[in-house]
């Protein structure tokens, strides 16, 4: 009988506190279909790894390790940004990935990521039909953006958006102590370029049972300088204080990213960040008002010791589910949330294909944000609300999360280099 073909997955993008989670699904999953699935072989710093043939061995990792996985932030075995061109235009990298696949005797690729990796994986799907070499591609979602669509909401997401309430709510408290004398406006830039859905988690923060002056600058809508200072200064008059969560992605009337110096990342994509000393500034001429500001930036997506349990047991399901779909035959899909309730909260899994998938993004709907654009609403509340319930804290030593460092051994090398 021939040997079973072996697996290959990677993560890409940027990774999250629960990516780790998704891997430990994929592994042990795989691990349990021995018969159908030989070994998984990780690449080193995602597709890069395969192109490079920089693979890494996981059998060499024992059980435990490998389920110390679901409690360990980032990405274990290195990502990267790594957009594949088309195989018109650069048909020597597929021939380059089929020659590492042929060589170890992959014929199942799990790719752990967002949008641009649902497009990765989808060209891999289709490299069946173009080129002949069987492989089975399945995208297994990731994106604290969550901006994925057809899924009800992206693993990765939910313990960002946890972090971003708890830490709205924990700076208002320290600003609501000092404004008497001292600063009145906080500002809180959190991750996301065109989706809000970051920043609306902010406004989680205030409850019935706990209400704080909180403004949203949300991508979705165009941020308007009279509005804001209009709504910030009625905030300020009315508590004392006011807390602001703004998007990075927020744009002016130009359509031009307030936080846009000019710079790209490895995408295309304007590379961000800098948008909170910019709104701070306007406080500080429009309203004459002491502020602090700060950048959520790794902060909100390494935070394992603070994620959802949510979170974490949808990551390690879309894992588990991506084998499983490999082995049911299917290709070119990505195992998809889908929720069937919010009280009780209740989700199972489906499946969507990549052609609807890649390359798309899922923004906030205008029923989310308040009529004045500056909060959410209660639909966008209960939208929220359960994908942050539940606490699945690491398991701690001498105060500090203990997080695996997986030994990472490569596999022998045996093609000739390649230069990417």
């Amino acid at each position: 009988m021939a040997k079973p073909k072996n697996a290959f997955y990677a993560q890409s993008g940027g990774v999250t506190a629960v990516i780790n989670a998704s891997a430990c699904g994929v592994i042990e999953t795989a691990r349990k279909n021995k018969n159908k699935i030989g070994k998984v072989y990780a690449g080193h710093n995602g597709i890069i790894g395969a192109l490079t043939e920089d693979l890494i061995d996981t059998s060499k990792e024992g059980a435990r390790a490998i389920a110390s996985l679901r409690h360990t932030p980032s990405g274990a075995f290195g990502s990267c940004r790594y957009k594949l061109k088309s195989l018109e235009e650069n048909r020597a990298e597929y021939e380059r990935l089929i020659e590492v696949f042929e060589a170890h005797n992959i014929g199942y690729f799990f790719y752990n990521g967002g949008g641009d990796s649902a497009d990765t994986c989808l060209k891999i799907s289709q490299l069946s039909e173009t080129v002949g070499y069987p492989i089975q591609a399945i995208h297994v979602p990731k994106t604290v953006d969550n901006d994925l669509p057809i899924t009800d909401n992206c693993p990765g997401f939910g313990s960002v958006a946890k972090y971003i309430a708890v830490s709205t709510r924990e700076a208002s408290f320290d600003v609501a102590s000092m404004a008497k004398t001292s600063t009145k406006v906080f500002i809180l830039e959190v991750m996301g370029r065109h989706a809000g859905w970051i920043a609306a988690a902010g406004g989680l923060a205030s409850t019935e049972d706990c209400e704080i002056p909180i403004v949203i600058l949300f991508p979705e809508i165009t941020f308007d300088k009279k509005k804001f200072l209009a709504k910030t200064d009625r905030l300020v008059k009315k508590f004392g204080y006011c807390s602001v969560v703004v998007s990075e992605g927020v744009k002016n009337a130009k359509g031009k990213f307030l936080a846009d110096q000019g710079l790209r990342d490895a995408f295309g994509h304007a590379q961000l960040g800098g948008v909170a000393p910019v709104v701070a500034g306007i406080v500080k001429e429009g309203l004459g008002l002491k502020y602090h500001w700060a950048v959520a930036d790794y902060l909100q997506r390494a935070a394992r010791h603070v994620a959802s349990k949510s979170d974490v047991d949808q990551a390690y399901a879309m894992g588990k589910a991506a084998v499983e779909l490999a082995l049911a035959g299917k290709n070119a899909v990505m195992p998809i949330v889908v929720r069937k309730s919010d009280k009780p909260y209740r989700w199972s899994i489906g499946e969507a294909s990549l052609n609807k998938v890649a390359n798309v993004e899922k923004m906030m709907p205008r029923s989310y944000i308040s009529r004045d654009g500056f909060g959410i609403t209660p639909k966008c509340r209960a939208y929220l609300t359960p994908l942050i319930k539940g606490e699945d804290y690491p398991p701690y030593k001498n105060g500090l999360p203990r997080y695996i460092r997986l030994k990472n051994v490569a596999v022998k090398k045996i093609l000739k280099p390649f230069k990417i």
